[in-house]
């Protein structure tokens, strides 16, 4: 069993777009970006590590000769902040005035790249051809704890599936820093997830820009500290480092214009049971034993039997008595959505699937439940659902229970156990999105 958690705080299944040409007055006022003059300056670029590898030769064409840019951004909460995404529209407006730009949104605070790979096709390649791509996962694929093999896999299948619906996709990916990652560089090594992403990159031949590397030098230096580059969620100060190390990557790759497409022509994967087939499967496709029910309109007060008027102090009453509410927060997009639903033990359904990885998307509060699953009749194994944040937030998580299977049809049974954690209140589960590869 995989586990990958998703505090998010947009509607997964869909990106935001925005089609800009210019830019507002309020964004040109409050620009804090570096000047060109300053990030071109030799000194400046010295402490940038930038991996162009095979550029980015087809986006800058098609903005110059279609009039038309579509740019997705995919990530956590780094990505979703205002800041150096927002400062990274601007440059384009600015090389591209004549350009018509639709921007995709998809960050999701916490998600790291296997998230990502199940929901890009939903997020992002549902809006239509991508023309470039920003990626950044190394700070969440860290900090919750994915495994090796699951860091590459996750990154694989972001790449080779974006790279699967048009070839002609020009991709970047960011490392960003946390602490963590301070001490690492400090002791002139790499984070490992980085060194496991840029080993996707390189397959590829995507660019890759190591920021992490550039703001642990700096802060060495002493050009700042930790508290005036913002953190782990950087300050503006902070999130113009990461506008202008793409700027300049945009300088290096656009010198000479590309006058011709360049499709990538697909290497074999790195790993064939990377999510490059991830997508989400509907929870209609459940076929319920008992238990289980869509609520529509799902949130924490949604149970028929809720009282009061939905305050932290109010009462649900379900099978087996009245129990207190506990105070927890949700997420939007993750709440007033339909929720396939269980709220006692001996809930069970079956999903009929075919793909080598199945998993769920639920949201996982204080009442969160310990699941029992099987695939193909195995035996059954245990699942608790309920995570370190779950006693004040319904915390969006995406669950896998298998990654490895064989290619083919398969059956999963799921069932609420009688077992839960000590720390949860009850026995509930609610899953948004079946995710299957």
């Amino acid at each position: 069993m995989k586990r990958v958690f998703l505090c998010a705080a947009l509607f997964v299944a869909s990106g935001i777009m925005s089609a800009e040409g210019s830019p507002s007055a309020a964004d040109s006022a409050s620009d804090p970006r570096f000047s060109p003059s300053q990030r071109r300056s030799d000194a400046f670029k010295q402490k940038q590590f930038i991996n162009a590898r095979g550029g980015l030769p087809n986006c800058a064409k098609k903005f110059r000769s279609d009039k038309f840019g579509r740019v997705a951004f995919l990530g956590g909460s780094i990505t979703e902040m205002r800041g150096w995404r927002n400062m990274v529209q601007s440059a384009l407006r600015e090389r591209f005035p004549d350009t018509k730009f639709e921007f995709v949104d998809a960050g999701i605070s916490s998600t790291g790249s296997t998230p990502g790979a199940f929901r890009l096709e939903n997020d992002i390649l549902s809006k239509g051809k991508i023309d470039l791509l920003f990626i950044e996962n190394a700070v969440n694929d860290d900090t919750n704890g994915f495994s090796v093999k699951s860091q590459i896999r996750g990154m694989e299948g972001e790449i080779r599936r974006a790279l699967l619906a048009n070839p002609e996709t020009d991709i970047v990916v960011l490392h960003f820093i946390y602490d963590p990652f301070i001490a690492a560089e400090a002791r002139g090594d790499s984070p490992e997830v980085v060194k496991n992403h840029e080993l996707v990159c390189g397959h590829y031949s995507v660019a890759s820009i190591n920021l992490c590397r550039e703001i642990a030098l700096r802060m060495r230096d002493g050009e700042f500290d930790w508290k005036k580059f913002g953190g782990t969620h950087p300050s503006p100060f902070g999130h113009k480092y990461y506008a202008a190390a793409v700027e300049n990557l945009f300088d290096e790759a656009w010198e000479t214009p590309s006058k011709v497409s360049a499709p990538r022509k697909l290497p074999e994967p790195l790993d064939k049971f990377s999510y490059f087939r991830g997508r989400f499967v509907p929870i209609e496709s459940a076929e319920v034993a008992r238990g289980w029910k869509i609520e529509k309109n799902w949130n924490p007060a949604s149970a028929p039997s809720f009282e009061s008027g939905g305050n932290a102090d109010t009462l649900y009453s379900f099978e087996g008595g009245a129990r207190p509410a506990r105070k927890a927060h949700t997420r939007r997009g993750f709440v007033n959505v339909p929720m396939l639903e269980a709220r006692s033990p001996g809930a069970e359904f079956s999903l009929e699937f075919e793909g080598t990885a199945v998993g769920i998307f639920c949201v996982a509060g204080p009442y969160a439940g310990t699941l029992e699953y099987s695939i193909d009749g195995m035996p059954f194994s245990r699942l608790d659902t309920f995570t370190h944040w779950s006693g004040s937030l319904y915390l969006p998580w995406v669950y896998l229970f298998a990654d490895e299977l064989a290619p083919g049809k398969h059956v999963l049974t799921v069932r609420m156990s009688e077992a839960k954690n000590p720390k949860s209140f009850g026995h509930e589960c609610q899953i948004r999105n079946f995710v299957v590869n």
